[in-house]
């Protein structure tokens, strides 16, 4: 595994100083090659594990202009994604499209459910300029799994990402609603080795995506995730490199 390039398809950046220079650092560490960048520090991680349990949301918006600051001059190797405001018009992601590759939207954060018209607005800009779009589900209505499927049903030509390997670190049932949903792919940070092993027993190793969610989640943490399944070169060329740039649309890279 360690001879083949990586993508971490989802690291957070947080508005601190220094902080592009600690993920470059960490990325050297641990040899991956590129990254899929998202805004971090959003919300405040006491406040969020607490919206996780008990509901509610913060109308913040993400600090957009710091991942593109981090991911200039790069060359490529940073690659920045929108974190969209649902609470803001479609219109604040679409003026600003052209700069990113891609979108997150995440009811865990911003409160606003998968199946309210303002996600799909934003869904629909991400049409418009070939995005894929990363999600985060958790158990609530409007927000799960299940809504998600809905949506990429109604945006067939749009390719989604379930992150954090569905909701919680077991979710077997994630694989079930997402199989016969060519395009969701699973990305694999935070949940258990078997949910990984099943996912690329029941989705194919095409569906699924190398991810750490960086600071919160160190990579090579993840990177032993894989190294224990024993995954054949092909397999770990399609998670680790192959399918990032398909969704990426650099599928020659």
């Amino acid at each position: 595994m360690t001879a083949q390039p990586v993508v971490d398809f989802h690291v957070r950046l947080a508005p601190r100083p220094g902080a592009g220079e600690r993920l470059l650092a960490a990325m050297d560490d641990c040899r991956l090659a590129r990254a899929v960048v998202c805004a971090g520090g959003t919300i405040d991680l006491d406040r969020l594990s607490r919206q996780l349990i008990e509901g509610g949301h913060v109308e913040t918006d993400a600090d957009n202009d710091a991942v593109l600051k981090a991911c200039a001059g790069t060359e490529g190797r940073l690659v920045p994604f929108f974190f969209a405001n649902p609470h803001r018009p479609p219109e604040a992601y679409r003026a600003r499209a052209a700069e990113f590759r891609g979108l997150e939207i995440s009811p865990a954060v911003h409160g606003v459910g998968l199946t309210d018209p303002r996600v799909a607005e934003l869904v629909g800009v991400a049409a418009e300029f070939g995005h894929p779009v990363y999600v985060v589900c958790l158990e609530r209505q409007g927000a799960g799994v299940a809504d998600l499927v809905g949506l990429a049903r109604r945006f067939r030509q749009v390719n989604f990402v379930l992150g954090h390997s569905g909701i919680g670190n077991i979710d077997f049932y994630a694989l079930t609603l997402i199989r016969d949903e060519p395009n969701i792919s699973l990305e694999t940070s935070g949940g258990y080795t078997c949910v990984a092993e099943a996912a690329l027993s029941r989705l194919g190793a095409g569906r699924v995506v190398f991810g750490s969610e960086y600071p919160l989640q160190h990579p090579a943490v993840e990177l032993a995730k894989f190294q224990s399944l024993c995954l054949s070169p092909e397999q770990w060329r399609q998670v680790a490199w192959d399918n990032a740039h398909r969704l990426l649309g650099e599928e020659k890279r």
